[in-house]
């Protein structure tokens, strides 16, 4: 038997104490940062990206010949030049007719089929959206033998509705698909309240819906308008006559095997870029809006 000194002498048993808990690791946040950790790495990428924009200006701006790297005296003769002698007021009103009439047509025809695609259910939806992805992966290029066909048959070669046609066939699944994805963030319930005042389809989607659409409409349509003002092939296939070209042709005019006139090729560009610049300067609330709205299945 274990004696009551005994017990009084044996040692308490040693227990190990735990350890106390380690502070956990706080994320810095951006005001913590320092600032030259962002300014710096923001400034080259700035630099690196204006090069080429003032290189453009400075051909454009200084008089043929002239080897300055700053644009003194400013000149706008090859502003004028390419403007009237090279028929670029043509190729300017051209090219502002396809880019509307595409925006109009791709959206209203993608709106439709949005609308379809986000609100019923049909058999072959699965596939046919497979289909439309898929279609994403053909380059234009491989439309071109048989579109030429097609208007050929039709009479519209050389004619500016060709181009328009080809352009809105070649952005559709796209905007289809965007659309799709901007009507389904809308929730059915507004719909059913719209059909329990009496409202029909047509007129729940023109009172509720489309009002709520309104910064996918202004992203797929600039996206439609910016990719036909600057495309290249279908104008250069389906269009033969001077007056009837549009700015990517006329700048491809302005370049020959023998000499390129730098100065009016500058101001070319300048012409052909100021449109696209002033549109998304307007729209860029609007077109990041629209965008993120589509990327999000509702």
């Amino acid at each position: 038997m274990i004696t009551e000194e005994a017990t009084e002498t044996a040692p308490a048993p040693v227990r190990d104490e735990p350890e106390p808990p380690r502070p956990a690791k706080r994320r810095r946040s951006w005001d913590e940062v320092p600032r030259r950790h962002i300014y710096l790495p923001l400034s080259i990428y700035l630099v690196f990206t204006l090069i080429p924009f003032y290189w453009i200006l400075l051909f454009a701006l200084r008089p043929a010949g002239s080897t300055s790297l700053v644009p003194w005296p400013i000149t706008f003769d090859h502003f004028e030049k390419v403007w009237t002698e090279r028929a670029f007021g043509t190729y300017f009103e051209n090219s502002v007719y396809v880019g509307l009439a595409t925006l109009v047509m791709t959206t209203l025809v993608a709106l439709a089929g949005g609308y379809a695609l986000a609100r019923f259910d049909f058999k072959v939806k699965n596939a046919f959206m497979l289909a439309l992805l898929c279609s994403q992966f053909v380059p234009g290029a491989l439309l071109l033998v048989p579109l030429f066909e097609i208007f050929a048959e039709l009479k519209m070669i050389n004619s500016l509705g060709s181009v328009i046609i080809a352009e809105t066939v070649f952005q559709l699944p796209l905007s289809m698909i965007l659309i799709s994805n901007f009507i389904k963030n809308v929730p059915y319930s507004l719909e059913e309240a719209a059909w329990v005042d009496g409202c029909n389809r047509m007129t729940a989607f023109r009172i509720v819906v489309l009002p709520l659409l309104r910064p996918g409409l202004i992203a797929v349509g600039s996206f439609a308008f910016v990719h036909s003002w600057n495309h290249f092939l279908f104008a250069l296939m389906f269009l033969n006559n001077q007056d009837k070209q549009t700015i990517p042709v006329g700048l491809n005019t302005l370049m020959s095997a023998d000499s390129v006139d730098l100065g009016a090729l500058a101001a070319g560009g300048i012409i052909a870029a100021v449109p696209v610049v002033i549109v998304f300067a307007f729209i860029q609330k609007w077109l990041i809006t629209g965008f993120s709205a589509g990327a999000v299945k509702g």
